[in-house]
């Protein structure tokens, strides 16, 4: 995974208060799962990530960098 992204998500993820039990229980998924996201072995599937943003409270656009204009 691109680092920017990893970077992200950990940020996202470290101010939401949420904790990986947490986010891995509300998503469904392994906690495993959740720490490979945040040491980019992995990246979450987009309906993952749709469902992490969701429960976090965070914008998929902020993690992968998108920009409207």
């Amino acid at each position: 995974m691109d680092q920017k992204i990893t970077d992200n998500l950990k940020f996202e993820i470290e101010h939401s208060g949420k904790t990986k039990a947490e986010i891995a229980r509300a998503i469904g998924i392994k906690q495993s799962s959740v720490s490979q996201y945040l040491s980019g072995r992995a990246q979450p599937t987009l309906a993952n990530l749709s469902k992490l943003c969701n429960f976090i409270g965070c914008s998929a656009d902020d993690i992968l960098e998108i920009k409207h204009e």
